[in-house]
């Protein structure tokens, strides 16, 4: 990268951009806004019901009256899109998953219950996978053998898509990582006419060790039997989500994603630089725990530090970004406003 020329010190001090608020404000290259948010929230069944996840302090999984409340408040202070979670009872989860394409199901009430409220005042996106469903903690259908099933599980995400659209929401996120999946939803909801569903992909979603309490949070992680590094993608590569990127573009994505966040921020430069579609990143739950831990203990300011994690991904070149802390966020941002 060529610099441009700068005059030496002292005809060329830097620190004098720096001297004060307004000076720096001026010149500041990225900033952090409500409207960069979207707001990740689990829920259960039940009614009047909040119950905390222990691995996610301040983060609740709750009962679809409280959902509204708390999309009342996303609403007020300007978030622009939540993204739904259900933690589906025990006994639904299958082998084959049917759960995900109950036009009844949990996701399905909630999101609905949501669009008649607010209407669209606020965006509401939908995870399309089967983890929440399958009785073996997978993203997708398997055999006998364990062996994730690539075109059999798209045919069963191709009908929660759908059964998701029709239940109202604005956009659909398949994060399972299959290959072919986004085209096969995008062929299908435009045959059943839902020409206007936004498909943000799970474009380089890779094999973390940061996903365990969202697991804790949907129910998952207990019965997760094997792992999923045959379908997501090897934290060492690259290359590979240009491909994926790539192919995403192709099928007909409107936006794509990089998960998780904050270790990838690399991933998030290399596809804004090279793909025109919008760019998101999830910061993901154990990104959430452990900025938590660390300001619980003390070590960290909580304000500060998450403000700052929330400016990288905007130099990274973030669009939006999914993040646990997005109600903490706007509620920091309106403070300021009215200061």
């Amino acid at each position: 990268m060529a610099f441009a020329t700068h005059a030496p010190y002292p005809a060329g001090r830097p620190r004098r951009l720096r001297r004060t608020d307004w000076s720096r404000r001026l010149v500041r290259e990225h900033e952090v806004t409500v409207n960069d948010l979207i707001w990740p929230l689990f829920v259960i069944e039940g009614e009047k019901t909040r119950q905390p996840v222990a691995s996610m302090p301040g983060v609740e999984r709750v009962s679809i009256d409280e959902l509204l409340r708390d999309v009342e408040e996303a609403v007020a202070l300007g978030i622009p899109a939540i993204s739904l979670f259900p933690n589906t009872p025990d006994d639904l989860r299958t082998a084959d998953a049917r759960e995900a394409w109950n036009p009844d199901n949990l996701v399905c009430r909630a999101v609905r219950a949501v669009k008649e409220r607010f209407g669209d005042a606020i965006g509401v996106m939908t995870d399309v996978a089967l983890d929440p469903y399958t009785a073996h903690g997978q993203d997708g259908l398997i055999n006998d053998e364990g062996e994730v099933l690539n075109d059999e599980t798209i045919e069963a995400l191709v009908k929660q898509a759908l059964n998701q659209a029709a239940a109202g929401c604005d956009i659909i996120g398949p994060s399972d990582m299959m290959d072919g999946r986004v085209a096969a939803i995008r062929a299908a909801l435009e045959e059943a006419g839902h020409k206007h569903v936004h498909i943000m992909a799970y474009t380089a979603k890779y094999a973390s060790a940061f996903y365990g309490p969202f697991r804790d949070a949907v129910g998952s992680g207990a019965r997760l039997q094997g792992d999923k590094r045959t379908y997501q993608m090897d934290p060492a590569n690259a290359r590979e989500a240009l491909r994926e990127a790539a192919m995403d573009v192709a099928e007909g994505a409107d936006s794509i994603m990089v998960k998780p966040g904050m270790p990838y921020l690399d991933i998030v430069r290399l596809l804004k630089d090279n793909v025109t579609l919008p760019v998101f990143a999830y910061q993901v739950s154990g990104e959430y725990a452990m900025l938590k831990a660390a300001c619980a203990n003390g070590w960290l300011e909580e304000r500060k530090v998450v403000m700052e994690s929330l400016v990288a991904f905007r130099r990274a070149g973030a669009d939006g970004i999914l993040t646990y802390f997005a109600r903490d966020v706007a509620r920091w941002l309106a403070q300021e406003k009215g200061s």
